[in-house]
């Protein structure tokens, strides 16, 4: 798909964009603050909101055993994208060349920026210096806004 964040759906013929939740977001929604209310409005307004696999481990690592519930309803109504060869090559590429440049980019992190190029999504994050990807269209969603 490339890195657009739109696309058709074959029964409506709608645009629908896609946003990749970072862990920072999930968070928050999971904390009950303001991301919360504005990730419900996604869908109304044409976004499918999705996360990653690495995502989802992060906040499996973080649960306490009252919390998995709360985790499982959030992720149930996510589009969960997948890591592949073509997006672990994708985010490896990335750190090679950000290191010959002196700049150290987390595995994680470019695995998750990986997922949401390799589906054409926009990444929802509140570390959008984490993220300095060309062709990664990243929103600033800070903690607790």
């Amino acid at each position: 798909m490339g890195t657009g964040s739109a696309r058709r759906t074959a029964a409506h013929g709608l645009t629908v964009s896609l946003l990749l939740l970072d862990t920072t977001v999930l968070i928050d929604v999971l904390c009950g603050r303001p991301a919360a209310q504005r990730v419900l409005g996604l869908r109304r307004a044409g976004t499918q909101p999705a996360t990653s696999a690495i995502n989802v481990e992060e906040i499996v690592r973080g649960l306490r055993a009252s919390e998995q519930a709360a985790a499982d309803r959030l992720f149930a109504g996510l589009r969960v994208l997948a890591i592949d060869r073509t997006e672990a090559e994708l985010a490896g590429g990335w750190r090679r060349d950000f290191a010959a440049k002196g700049v150290t980019l987390h595995q994680a992190d470019c695995l998750i920026a990986a997922a949401a190029v390799g589906a054409g999504a926009r990444l929802a994050t509140s570390n959008v210096k984490d993220f300095p990807i060309a062709g990664l269209p990243v929103e600033d969603w800070p903690v607790g806004a």
